[in-house]
């Protein structure tokens, strides 16, 4: 798995957070929690649009990151330590109120399963470097 891989893995996983955070800036428009049916709720919406923005950013510091990505490692492990921390609380939604649709499952294993992964993919080219 070379250098170019990991670059080419991370645009890809990188339009995950730009598009869904754009999406997600909806509030209770965005189109899965309209199709939710949920009343409308000031505070909830207030959340989704932040964590949507803050998903957004997230996205965009990945495509900064790309060219960088064999030098950026603080910032490459702290994107991969936020989606972790993603994962787990996905994980204790489904623990305290069950499953999601199939595809956030897949959404939580590629958090918690992929950042450690990704993180000592990484890894290797960091320490090639020095």
């Amino acid at each position: 798995m070379s250098k170019r891989s990991l670059q080419v893995s991370m645009a890809v996983l990188g339009a995950v957070p730009v598009g869904t955070g754009i999406v997600t800036l909806f509030g209770l428009s965005d189109p899965v929690y309209a199709s939710a049916g949920l009343p409308a709720n000031a505070l909830l919406d207030s959340n989704l649009r932040f964590f949507g923005g803050l998903w957004l950013v997230l996205g965009l510091a990945v495509y900064w990151l790309i060219p960088r990505i064999e030098e950026e490692t603080t910032l490459f492990r702290a994107l991969w330590l936020m989606i972790f921390a993603g994962g787990i609380g996905r994980l204790l939604s489904m623990v305290f109120l069950g499953l999601p649709p199939l595809p956030f499952v897949g959404f939580t294993v590629l958090e918690i399963v992929g950042a450690p992964l990704f993180i000592a993919w990484q890894s290797r080219y960091a320490l090639a470097r020095r």
